[in-house]
């Protein structure tokens, strides 16, 4: 495809130069043997080699385990302006209720609507209570804004990569915010810098703000067409991403075609109106909106007073004005794909009151733990969880299997989840003082123990020790998901085949390596038909599909060699 002009900023110094066109690569694979040199591994090391490009490897995030990528939230107030809407505490609340999915650092850039040259800005490192205190509010004032709240996937963890983006253009400022990570980032990358840009960051989400600088390829007449400029991004980089993007009137939220990434739309109503999931009140009669809002979860609208409407559908670009909100297009993925929602947002990723495809994921959680007590039965005498987010499966597990459920892990609510933590060293001392065990629960128990996922097996052997000191007689690990084997490179940080424990032992051999009586996890068919069976959409014509490339190494793009990665 051809790239046309841009509005972008003078062309890169050799430092930017040299960093963009760096294209070494490091071979995931066996060694030169094919076979696999760690005792008792039962990995597949003769299929595909898979290749992970120098954006990720060597750089801060590839040594962390499993993490969130990013959280993206934007609103605009209706009618006239200045707003009655406090947009900016509006932001700064819906980023709070997001900041599961990344505690490095935030930023929320508003605009007034009156000038294209300025917006408001703030930005730092940290946790979002930490870096918007009431002198940095008072400055963000404004009619629209968007945020952003950030674990780093693909550039280190610095101030200089926070979000949103802003960069001056011809036409005005430009302001970006993006959750995921581009898969043929390299190539994209070569064909901005080839064009005069120069990039400051590694950043996925730079990159994506000057892209949106090019011209699209029918050309423009009066002035930009911001629409054209998303859909012909859209074209260039298919996945993954949900972008929100702010002009000086506008908001622009979007979804990559496979809908790999989450994003929803959210109304916000009078003081007083009811705030049902269906879009109107009680009475049928539709409230009047003082604003929308777009966020990459659900979790937080009722706390700004936000209704949930509808997920942004994928492929869908929607502007949000003072006018409303529209649908300006829908950029098609090929026909033979399907949408690819990533199925770790129900098991580990997202807040259990979030809503996807019209299921809590609180539901889906709980389905999942009965999925698994009809897969992975045993005889106990109570069923516990890791808490939190293993809560939901082991209720289910509970209820499937009629063994009661009791907690057995107390939680300290003042420490980071372990996996959010960037070095090993500090995950391993986050477990020792992240829980403690209610031994007069435990003392002489059989005890059935539900988490969601299991990475590296750094965290639960310590567990079940704390377990085992406390009186537990049997500890019988269940996880409520399928071993992850493969990584992801759409904005998950699950960064080698070599790191997962999966790979290493079976079910047997890791259940002995962590002190467990037996350890047993759900099946893939288990998982999806688990988030299938409350789904409000159908999944069939490529509606409702899911992205299972870390369980199974099946790659909605193709693999990674495939779509330059």
């Amino acid at each position: 495809m051809s790239i046309s002009n841009m509005d972008g900023p003078a062309g890169p110094s050799p430092c930017q130069l040299r960093r963009g066109e760096d294209e070494t690569t490091d071979r995931l694979s066996a060694n030169e043997t094919g076979s696999c040199q760690i005792d008792s591994c039962h990995c597949d090391r003769t299929q595909n080699e898979v290749k992970i490009n120098s954006k990720r490897f060597g750089r801060g995030a590839v040594e962390s385990g499993l993490t969130h990528e990013c959280g993206v939230f934007g609103a605009i107030g209706t009618g006239e302006w200045p707003t009655q809407v406090d947009v900016a505490q509006v932001i700064c609340l819906g980023l709070v209720a997001l900041q599961h999915r990344g505690q490095e650092s935030a930023g929320i850039v508003t605009s007034e609507g009156k000038s294209a040259r300025t917006f408001n800005t703030h930005k730092g490192m940290g946790l979002i209570n930490n870096i918007f205190n009431d002198e940095a509010m008072r400055k963000l004032k404004g009619n629209l804004g968007i945020g952003h709240t950030r674990y780093s996937t693909s550039a280190a963890s610095e101030e200089v990569n926070c979000q949103p983006f802003v960069v001056h253009t011809a036409h005005g400022a430009l302001a970006v915010a993006h959750n995921g990570e581009l898969v043929n980032c390299s190539s994209l990358r070569k064909m901005v810098l080839g064009r005069g840009v120069g990039l400051s960051t590694h950043s996925d989400s730079e990159l994506i703000t000057q892209a949106l600088c090019l011209n699209p390829p029918e050309g423009e007449t009066n002035g930009p067409d911001w629409p054209a400029r998303i859909n012909h991004l859209m074209r260039l980089a298919p996945l993954s991403y949900s972008l929100v993007i702010m002009l000086k009137d506008k908001i622009y939220a979007v979804r990559d075609p496979y809908g790999n990434r989450p994003l929803c739309l959210g109304k916000i109503l009078p003081l007083g109106s009811s705030f049902l999931m269906n879009g109107c009140a009680k009475n049928g009669v539709e409230d009047r909106a003082e604003g929308w809002v777009v966020s990459s979860e659900s979790c937080g609208f009722l706390s700004i007073g936000a209704r949930y409407v509808r997920e942004v559908l994928p492929g869908e670009i929607i502007e949000m004005s003072r006018r409303g909100v529209r649908t300006v297009a829908v950029v098609e993925r090929p026909a033979d794909k399907h949408q690819a929602f990533c199925i770790f947002e129900y098991v580990y990723f997202a807040r259990a009151d979030s809503i996807f495809e019209g299921q809590m994921v609180y539901s889906a959680r709980l389905q999942c733990g009965r999925m698994l007590a009809r897969e992975s039965p045993v005889d106990a005498d109570i069923v516990s969880s890791v808490p939190e987010s293993g809560t939901a499966a082991a209720h289910g597990y509970a209820r499937q299997s009629g063994i009661p459920f009791m907690e057995v892990l107390c939680k300290n609510r003042y420490v980071g989840r372990t996996f959010i933590q960037p070095s090993t060293r500090l995950r391993q001392l986050g477990v020792a003082k992240k829980f403690g065990a209610l031994s007069e629960n435990v003392r002489g128990k059989r005890i059935v123990l539900i988490d969601d996922s299991i990475v590296r097996g750094n965290t639960i052997g310590p567990i079940i020790k704390l377990l085992r000191d406390a009186g537990a007689a049997e500890v019988h690990i269940r996880i409520a998901s399928p071993p992850l084997k493969y990584p992801c490179y759409m904005g998950i940080n699950i960064p080698t085949r070599e790191e997962l424990i999966a790979n290493k032992m079976d079910s047997f051999k890791l259940a002995e390596h962590v002190g467990a009586d037996s350890l047993e996890y759900l099946s893939v068919e288990g998982l999806v038909s688990a988030i299938h069976y409350n789904m409000k959409v159908t999944p069939s014509d490529g509606v409702g599909g899911h992205c299972t490339a870390c369980l199974t190494g099946e790659y909605p793009g193709g693999l990674p060699d495939d779509v330059d990665w």
